[in-house]
């Protein structure tokens, strides 16, 4: 007997328990028996189904370690068991009562089917298919794009080459590149092609010699919005704006559409724009003490003095003190009145001596050094922007409606989480006075404004902007330095601070997900841990509170993007987030469309079907990212846009980035577009709202 049987003889009681708690079902057929009775000739065994009169017959099977081959089935006055057996065993379970209704298969056959399959139906080298297949019109342009998937998966010298046909015959091809990510195959694919005219049918074909069947090509985003009325007013930005411009135009709004705007004190004060001093107490390229004050530049740091004298006594201890605004070192000396005090010394003793006032370290290559005397240096914060304020920010949001007391469902947009993506508050903000400009003189949009209740947030990141604007413009992050030791070096100064949307608490670095860092000096730095950052909170805490909020689009630039969660995943595996269900994914994208369109209504720009879809599928892993906070912490359908789509270059042949502060004539048109995309989510809002 095998292991298997003396386990099924040992436990029959309790397996033919649990197998016959199976109910009957109509959907299950009952086997009718041949018109010849089953039988085997001598020594040969084979599968066959039974009709069992009871369950005393199935105990008595598992009693004796019958093979058994599949879970019994209860149906009307009987019960169906799969067994394998030989003659013998076929003819004692007749004489026991037992039916043989269906010969699965004899033994022998099992040689014959795996010869068969050799010989008769050879397998493909490889099968081909389509993940997406779409074309659309752009400026009196035609283009198409493709995504094919081979399932030569592992073999990355697989080539894909797409064939287009258009109705008059013209023909023509293009090379798919292999797509991988987080060492995992994905697809082949292609930039969008720019084609002579619609095209009919497009193949694949890969260099093992697989073809998909051919697909003819859907229309992208195959959406238009409603027309706008005559006298629609719009064209509300004429200039990038700063946090000081926007904080201007909140107080606008609020004074001029009393009855229709609040304005929302975010509880979590941003730290603001602002710095410790620090200064560097010898030459880098020599040796050198980074002293660094304890407060805040403008805490009445900036422009204190530090300096290092040589006694000019011989056996003089080093020693330091602080006074009218003056740190004064004075470093040791040996019996010949010679100077012998290092940089690491005085690093210490700075940080001992004055602990509420000043910190050092040595910079990075002077360890060990003497110190050399040093001329007196001023402290200062590094920061340029003299009117910007200098205190922690409260930052604001606008909330836009008739009613707004919770009873409509409730539409969260929100920008500038990344300090350099100007063109961001401008989209909000062109949203925002379309809805109030026109709430008065187009009954659709006065529709939409009564029926949602729309919560704004511009800059969710203003001290980072204001850093942007007036000393780096490439700044990301916000101005919050966690770093310790050598990376608080000022010649890192523009790589300091978390990136907002890594600081969220779900899918985060924290709980081992890819696309945030701990590396302080990182463009992608997590923060000190999930929602340690203000700006963060803040997000978090008007999603929270307002309940109703049961949509969000998270703004920002640039490269054209469309997307939702799951926004990212482990690795090794590439494991996302859990997937949205069936029902959710279809409504995504079949809102993502309608958005899209809307964009598309304003100057013919399409955000591309290939860079619409979840942004861990779409874009790259994003660790801890506020679309995914929000979706799978607080229930929000959440989108996120990258404004500032590749533009399409004739004379080149090639598609063009923008960039995150691109010409303001590009920005404009951008925020126009884009603003469009926003008014179709809060028709989206209202369409999902139960009729009364």
């Amino acid at each position: 007997m095998s292991s298997g049987h003396r386990w099924l003889a040992t436990a029959a009681t309790v397996l033919t328990a649990a197998l016959l708690t199976v109910q009957p079902a109509a959907a299950v057929p009952v086997a009718v028996p041949a018109e010849a009775p089953i039988a085997l000739a001598a020594g040969e065994r084979a599968l066959i189904r039974f009709r069992l009169p009871d369950e005393a017959a199935v105990d008595r099977l598992l009693a004796r370690g019958a093979d058994v081959a599949a879970r019994p089935r209860a149906v009307p006055g009987a019960i169906l068991l799969d067994v394998v057996v030989d003659d013998r065993e076929l003819d004692t379970l007749t004489a026991e009562g037992a039916t043989a209704v269906q010969l699965i298969q004899r033994e022998s056959d099992g040689a014959r089917r795996l010869a068969e399959s050799r010989t008769v139906a050879p397998a493909a080298a490889d099968t081909l298919q389509f993940l997406q297949a779409y074309w659309w019109s752009s400026n009196g342009r035609t283009f198409l794009q493709t995504q094919v998937a081979t399932t030569a998966s592992d073999d990355p010298d697989v080539e894909i080459t797409v064939t287009w046909r258009t109705a008059d015959g013209t023909t023509g091809s293009y090379p798919l590149i292999r797509f991988e990510d987080a060492g995992e195959y994905q697809y082949h694919y292609a930039v969008p092609q720019a084609l002579p005219a619609r095209p009919v049918t497009i193949t694949a074909t890969s260099s093992l010699g697989g073809t998909s069947r051919a697909t003819v090509p859907q229309t992208w985003p195959g959406s238009t919005p409603p027309a706008l009325p005559s006298g629609y007013q719009k064209d509300f930005v004429d200039a990038y704006m700063t946090p000081t411009d926007i904080s201007a135009r909140i107080r606008r709004l609020h004074r001029q559409y009393p009855a229709l705007v609040d304005v929302i004190n975010l509880p979590n004060k941003t730290q603001g724009y602002r710095r410790t001093a620090v200064a560097y107490l010898g030459d880098p390229a020599v040796a050198a003490v980074v002293v660094e004050s304890v407060r805040f530049g403008d805490q009445g740091m900036n422009g204190v003095q530090v300096r290092t004298v040589d006694p000019g006594r011989p056996d003089r201890a080093l020693d330091a003190s602080y006074r009218d605004r003056v740190l004064t070192v004075r470093l040791a000396t040996d019996a010949g009145g010679k100077v012998i005090t290092s940089t690491d010394e005085v690093a210490a003793l700075i940080t001992a001596r004055f602990p509420q006032r000043f910190r050092a370290f040595v910079e990075d290559g002077s360890a060990g050094l003497p110190m050399p005397v040093v001329a007196p240096v001023r402290l200062d914060d590094g920061l340029e922007g003299t009117e910007v304020p200098r205190g922690p920010q409260t930052v604001q949001a606008l909330r836009i409606g008739k009613y707004r007391d919770g009873s409509k469902p409730g539409v969260l947009t929100y920008s500038q989480e990344h300090a350099r993506e100007w063109a961001t508050p401008l989209v909000t903000l062109e949203f925002a006075e379309r809805l109030l400009a026109n709430y008065a003189t187009d009954p659709a949009t006065r529709a939409l404004v009564d029926s949602v209740d729309v919560f704004i947030i511009p800059t969710v990141n203003p001290d980072g902007a204001n850093y942007a604007f007036n000393d780096y413009n490439f700044q990301r992050k916000n101005l919050v330095n966690h770093c310790t030791g050598t990376s608080r070096d000022p010649r890192y100064r523009d790589s300091w601070g978390v990136d907002v949307n890594r600081n969220y608490a779900v899918g985060s670095y924290f709980d081992g997900y890819v696309g945030g860092s701990p590396n302080c000096l990182s463009g992608t730095h997590a923060g000190t841990g999930e929602l340690s950052e203000a700006e963060s909170r803040n997000v978090v805490a008007l999603a929270s509170r307002h309940t109703n909020i049961r949509f969000s689009l998270n703004v920002h630039s640039y490269g054209g993007y469309f997307m939702w969660s799951p926004g990212a995943y482990k690795i090794p595996g590439r494991v996302t987030l859990p997937r949205p269900s069936i029902d959710e994914s279809k409504f995504f994208l079949d809102s993502a469309k309608r958005i899209v369109g809307a964009i598309a209504a304003e100057r013919g720009t399409v955000t591309w079907p290939a860079y619409t879809g979840p942004v861990a599928d779409v874009l790259y892993s994003a660790a801890g990212n506020s679309a995914d906070h929000l979706y799978y912490d607080l229930g929000i359908t959440a989108w996120n846009f990258e404004v500032g789509n590749d533009r399409w270059n004739d004379a080149t042949q090639e598609w063009e980035g923008v960039g995150f502060q691109p010409p303001f004539d590009e920005a404009h048109a951008e925020a126009q577009e884009y603003a469009g995309g926003l008014v179709e989510l809060v028709r989206i809002a209202r369409d999902q709202v139960p009729s009364p």
